[in-house]
Formats: C-alpha cells, structure tokens, sequence
C-alpha cells in the first residue's frame, strides 16, 4: 500500500503508554447497562467490560509501560489512513449534499474508557457512537497477523475503514434505526440485524478503497487479496469452529467469512453507496 507521502490526521488521540482502570461504585445494574449499550450498537458482544454504567464510572489513567519504539512507524501508518477515509467520506458526503463530521481514532495500550464502556484490548478494534471515536490497542494488527493470519498494511487499513464505516453508518442514522429495531427482537433477529449492519461497514471499508485508489492510487500488487484475507479471517464462522469446534450461525453477529469477503468486494467494485444497502438485500 502507498502510504507515506499521504496526508497525516490531526484526529489521533494517543493514550498508548496510559493504562485505563475502572472506578467502580456499586456494581451489578451498571455492568448490565454496559452490556446493553454494547448490544444496542452493535459492539462486539465478546468486549469485556469492566466498571459502571457511561458516564457514571470514569477510569483513571495511570502512566504503564513505555511505547515500543517500533509502533511509532505502525502509528504514522493509522494516521494516514484516518486522513484517507476522512477525505473519502468528505467527498462522499458533499456529493450527497452534506456534511461529513470526522470521526476521532484513539490509541490506547490493555484497556480503555469509551461512553460505551469500559473495555480491555482482548474486544479488538471498536466504534462507539456515543462519543464518535474509533479505538484501537496497535498489538491488534500482531494478533492479526500471528493469530489470524492475515498480514498485510492494507489489511490493517482494512480494519480501520470498517470501524470508520461504523461511524458513517451513525451519521446517516442508520446505527440508530437499528438500535430501535433490535431492542425490539428477540436474540436471533437481533443478531440477524447486528449482522446486517456490519456487513454494511465491510461493504464501506471497500467503497472507501475504490475511491482513495481512483483519487490517490495507493493500492500495490496483493492489497486487495490482504484486504479479503483480513476479512475471511474474522469471520463469524472460521471465529467460532477455532474457538469452540463447531458453528452455530444464529449467534453470528458479523457475518460468515463468504459474506464478509462478499460486500468488502462488492463495495470496492462498485464505488456506490447505494449498493451497500445489506438491510434490504435478499441474500447476504
């Protein structure tokens, strides 16, 4: 991927070397809300939340271990990428008639105070809509490679445009309409709806790619086949048979790996936020 020379963001707040540690008072009904709020938008549900209810319960920041020195590079990386979705969406938003509100992307290192929550890095990369801001523990991308198997730059890009794509979904209201429509299900629509709506962000992760390549031509020899890759190997399916031997696809709240790979492809070959519609399509 062509990276270097692109723009910087000055959308980065770093709490690497901050280690976050819940303030707890009371207990039990403020886990609950947490859970809740998660599930509402869409959150992994497998996020390990800690603490009280948002707002109620504010983390303390302590200094911890200092930043590895070789992630100073991989967080040059983040910022580039952060800038190319913003100016993607940017363009994207005005040929819609609007106005795009760039989204925060906060670094942090073992845990972090979101207004969705308390979280520990083991959730992954996560968009909370409460307070519009991507999170990302940067050792994600080595259990992405080492664990997953899925190297690769753009396949880190990858990762980010999703988490953006959550946010774009908020913007448009949509993350809101699901809310609504979800704290109505039962488990299995809920999760049918969940599914839906992260297939959308794939879909935009690769709407995102068509246009930074027409405009700013970063993609090299093997970008995409990283970005499906990555996309397979988060699949709901391969997650569950690696951690529990079989596949139960009622519970699935991201999507198979096909589906994953399907509407990441479909958004890069059609550059048209019209055919990332997954809410009313009859087959994901």
């Amino acid at each position: 991927m062509r990276w270097r020379t692109g723009r910087r963001s000055d959308n980065i707040e770093d709490q690497r070397g901050l280690r976050a540690t819940p303030t707890i008072a009371g207990g039990g009904i403020g886990t609950i809300i947490i859970v809740l709020v998660a599930l509402y938008f869409g959150i992994d549900p497998s996020v390990l939340l800690q603490g009280g209810a948002p707002g109620n319960s504010p983390a303390s920041l302590q200094q911890s271990a200092a930043v590895p020195p070789a992630e100073e590079e991989l967080r040059d990386f983040v910022s580039v990428v952060l800038a190319d979705t913003e100016d993607t969406w940017h363009a994207l938003f005005r040929q819609m008639g609007g106005t795009y509100q760039e989204p925060t992307l906060v670094l942090f290192s073992g845990a972090v105070q979101s207004a969705c929550g308390f979280a520990q890095a083991a959730v992954g990369p996560f968009y909370c809509p409460a307070d519009q801001k991507v999170y990302i523990d940067l050792g994600f991308y080595q259990d992405l490679k080492n664990h997953f198997r899925a190297p690769g730059d753009f396949a880190q890009a990858y990762v980010i445009a999703h988490e953006v794509g959550h946010h774009v979904q908020n913007l448009l209201g949509l993350s809101q309409k699901v809310q609504s429509l979800r704290s109505r299900a039962n488990p299995t629509e809920a999760n049918a709806l969940s599914v839906r709506l992260e297939l959308q962000a794939d879909c935009f992760a690769g709407l995102w790619a068509y246009h930074a390549e027409r405009t700013r031509q970063i993609l090299e020899a093997g970008d995409i086949e990283e970005a499906l890759n990555a996309a397979s190997a988060i699949g709901d399916d391969r997650l569950q048979q690696q951690a529990r031997g079989y596949i139960a696809p009622d519970s699935f709240t991201h999507g198979s790996s096909a589906q994953r790979v399907r509407w990441f492809k479909r958004g890069i070959a059609a550059g048209d936020l019209r055919q990332c519609d997954t809410f009313n399509a009859a087959q994901l």
